[in-house]
Formats: C-alpha cells, sequence, structure tokens
C-alpha cells in the first residue's frame, strides 16, 4: 500500500484513505506520493483500446491497492466517469483536448466525482459524516456542488468571490440546496482559500470534521490525471511516442495531474503551463526567487486568478524541494530539472482576447478563456521551438465557451450555444446565502452557527 506525506514534513506519513478524509495535512501541509508507481509502455499502449473509466481503474488501483476492493472501484469510476473528452485536430500537429463534456461543463469534473465517491464509499465503511469546506475562482464550485449533492453523510460550504465569477458559474453553486450551501464574499479567491485553510487548522473547529474538495484534497488532484492517459491514448501513432502538452493552470492541480501522469510512466516530451497575468510560477522558473501576486490579478480567465497556488507546494515537493503554505521557500527544488520538464507563459487578457478573436475567425469555433490562455502558449512555445515541429502537442480546454457570453458577445457579436447541463440552470431557482463574510472570524462563526 502506497504511503502519503504532508510536503511540511516527509515524516507525517498516512494512507490513502486517511488523506482524502483529512483533505489537507495537520501541519498545513499537502499530502503527495511517497512513491509514485510505473506503468509499462505495453501497459499505456493498451489504453488506446479502453474507455476512460477503464483506463482510470488501471491507474488508480495501483494507487488506492486494497483498500477499495476492484468491484467496488470499478463501479465509482464508472459512474463518476461517465462522460465524453472529445479530441480535435485544430492544425496540424496541434490537437484540442476537450475536458468540459461533464455534468458541470468543466474539467473539474474529473476530479470532483471521483472525489464525492471516494468519500463516500469511505464515509459509509466507517459510519462516519464530514463537512467539505471549498474554496472556488470559478468552476470548482459548480463542479464540486454537483458531485457533492445529496450525497449521504456529506455537508458541503463553498467560498467563492462573488464580483469574479459568471453568473453561469454562481447559478451553478447557488441552485442546488439541501446538503450544499454557497457563499459569496468581498474578495479574492485567494481570501476564500485562506478562509478554508484556517478553518482546518483551527483547534476550535475539530469536532466539525472537516475537510476539502479543492485540489488541495489529493483524492481531487490524483484523478486528474486520467485525461493525461485518455489523450494520449487517442493521439500517438508509436509505442513511447513523446507529445507536449499545455496546461492552463491556475491554482496547479491541473499541471501537477499531468506531471503525475509523466512520473508513472507517460512520455511527455514538455509541459506548458500557461497562466494569465498572475505570473508568479514564470517569474519563479526564471529567477529562481517566488514571490506570490497578491492580491491576484483580475482576468477573464476567471478560474486562473490565484496569486499563490496551493499544488505548487506539490510541485515544488516532486523537485525536492519544500515552499510552506505562506509562499516561503524553505529547501529549493532542482530548478534545472524543473525548467527541463515545464516552461511557463503568462497570457495578457489583450492576448487572450485576440487569441479568441483570432480562433474563430480561423477555424470558425469559440474557445473560452482559460483554453485561449492554453492555446495563445502553444503558439508562443511552437515559435520559439522549431527543432520540436514534428511533435504532437495536446492543448486542454478547460471549460465550456457558453460560461462566458458576455466575452463572446463583446468580441464576436455571437453567442457559443449553451449545452443542457447549463441550459437547465435558466428559471431555476437560487439559494442566495446573505451571511456577508470578508475576513476568518466572520466565517468561523459562520461554521460554528451552522454546523
Amino acid at each position: 500500500m502506497i504511503k502519503l506525506h504532508s510536503t511540511n514534513n516527509t515524516d507525517l506519513e498516512v494512507d490513502f484513505k486517511t488523506a482524502v478524509l483529512r483533505g489537507q495535512a495537520l501541519d498545513k501541509g499537502l499530502y503527495v506520493l511517497n512513491t509514485i508507481p510505473k506503468i509499462s509502455k505495453e501497459e499505456i499502449y493498451s489504453y488506446q483500446n479502453l474507455s476512460l473509466d477503464e483506463i482510470g481503474f488501471m491507474v488508480l488501483s495501483k494507487i488506492i491497492g486494497k483498500l477499495i476492493p476492484e468491484n467496488n472501484l470499478e463501479e465509482i469510476l464508472k459512474n463518476a466517469l461517465n462522460f465524453s473528452v472529445p479530441m480535435k485536430e485544430i492544425e496540424e500537429g496541434n490537437y484540442i483536448c476537450y475536458l468540459d463534456k461533464g455534468p458541470t461543463a468543466s474539467f473539474k469534473d474529473f476530479g470532483a466525482r471521483t472525489l464525492a465517491r471516494l468519500m463516500e464509499y469511505f464515509l459509509k465503511e466507517d459510519n462516519r459524516t464530514i463537512t467539505i469546506l471549498t474554496a472556488t475562482s470559478g468552476d470548482t464550485g459548480g463542479a464540486v456542488a454537483q458531485a457533492f449533492f445529496k450525497k449521504q453523510g456529506i455537508n458541503v460550504v463553498i467560498l467563492y468571490p462573488k464580483n469574479e465569477v459568471s453568473d453561469l458559474q454562481r447559478k451553478q453553486m447557488t441552485t442546488l440546496d439541501k446538503n450544499i450551501t454557497a457563499i459569496g464574499i468581498e474578495g479574492k479567491f485567494d481570501d476564500c482559500q485562506r478562509f478554508v485553510k484556517s478553518a482546518f487548522n483551527d483547534p476550535d473547529l475539530r469536532d466539525k470534521n472537516l475537510s476539502s474538495a479543492n485540489s488541495i484534497n489529493i483524492g481531487r488532484l490524483i484523478p486528474q490525471c486520467l485525461y493525461y492517459f485518455y489523450s494520449y491514448s487517442r493521439l500517438f501513432q508509436e509505442n513511447n511516442e513523446p507529445v507536449i502538452y499545455s496546461v492552463p493552470s491556475g491554482n496547479f492541480g491541473n499541471l501537477m495531474g499531468g506531471l503525475i501522469a509523466a512520473k508513472m510512466g507517460l512520455p511527455v516530451l514538455k509541459f506548458i503551463s500557461a497562466v494569465n497575468e498572475n505570473d508568479e510560477f514564470p517569474k519563479y522558473l526564471e529567477k529562481g526567487i517566488y514571490n506570490k501576486v497578491e492580491p491576484s490579478r483580475k482576468c477573464i480567465s476567471n478560474a486562473m486568478n490565484v496569486g499563490h497556488p496551493s499544488n505548487l507546494a506539490r510541485v515544488i515537493d516532486l523537485y525536492g524541494g519544500r515552499l510552506d503554505e505562506s509562499g516561503v521557500v524553505i529547501k529549493n527544488p532542482d530548478l534545472q530539472a524543473m525548467r527541463r520538464d515545464i516552461t511557463s507563459y503568462s497570457i495578457t487578457d489583450e492576448l487572450t482576447r485576440k487569441t479568441i478573436e483570432n480562433f474563430y475567425n480561423n477555424y470558425k469555433s469559440f474557445i473560452e478563456p482559460h483554453g485561449a490562455v492554453g492555446w495563445a502558449s502553444l503558439k508562443l512555445f511552437r515559435t520559439t521551438h522549431f527543432e520540436l515541429a514534428k511533435h504532437k502537442a495536446i492543448c486542454f480546454e478547460t471549460a465550456d465557451p457558453a460560461k462566458f457570453p458576455e466575452e463572446f458577445t463583446s468580441l464576436l457579436n455571437k453567442n457559443p450555444q449553451i449545452p443542457p447541463s447549463l441550459s437547465l440552470l435558466n428559471g431555476k431557482k437560487e439559494y442566495l446565502n446573505q451571511v456577508e463574510i470578508n475576513n476568518y472570524q466572520r466565517f468561523k462563526k459562520f461554521l460554528e452557527n451552522n454546523l
């Protein structure tokens, strides 16, 4: 059975079940795998004949081991990963993998739906209940709300920056009631994330059985490696053919999922970490000095408005370093190895909008702001790495374009077709929570009074 340790202390070891139910390590670090299991080239080659949930079973069973019987794990993944993942060649050698076909039209569905079912299984096994605290900059909240809606033994509280999410993103959180509470705050995503992390480590709240469904929870992060294996299996033509991935990056769970897949054996030539104007990571790769962007910058790719990505601590741990929760590099990672594997571009809103326009004019297709950041980064990479022109590249689109109608109306005077999962929100009652939360003490009081 694979053990996990905290990014703050390699001696704090737990099993996968404990890490999933606890969410965050007791020392405020994040759980990471002690060892990453290897997958042979032959097995990866065989994935071309498997469905998404079948690939999920092959990969996750190597991490979860015997904590969940095979038939139960198969059932969990069949129910969680029951949507399509289309791939399209946009221009020669450059592909887009669409991660937005799940129930909430966001790539967050992969991790959130899998985590919800894993948690429900573990809680039933122990006859326990739990309260999930989640911070969202856009799509996580809707994915978590839908994934955990009516799940037995689980209550969910979601914090979101009410002035930085789209109407559709808000409605995905606020049109569910029962065990789901969504609260808009006057602040940034980083404020939401700070309140949630503070609650986890508040001794006064220990009796509330708190956990997380953000990608700080290893149970939500690990399933994100699955769309790397799936997209690769639908693309490669030669065994062990290396590919390039352009990854829209906000809280860095998306990138970390890919790095785990690569460590497991997926042939990745290069990761492009595509960020918006919150440029702390490309500057870190360039200069070797980490400085948070505080407060985070508001960009149209709102789910990536993160000035201090939580999962960067995991990335740095993977390369032998240590970054604490406050953003201080305690031990430098192997930056040379990190730069060899990852490059990063910061894309301005101006270039994002230009990319959306050009993409539609050239291909008669919509690309949403986060995917546009990824596509713009891939194009920049291609203009400076001619020697890699023969290698295929996959860019992820992480949300349905219909979530951002204002941008498309302004730029193109056109609107993308709304998928059924989003059109159902029209006219639904919103359960807007009127509590005013603008500091941690008010959030703590809310939890004490309502849990």
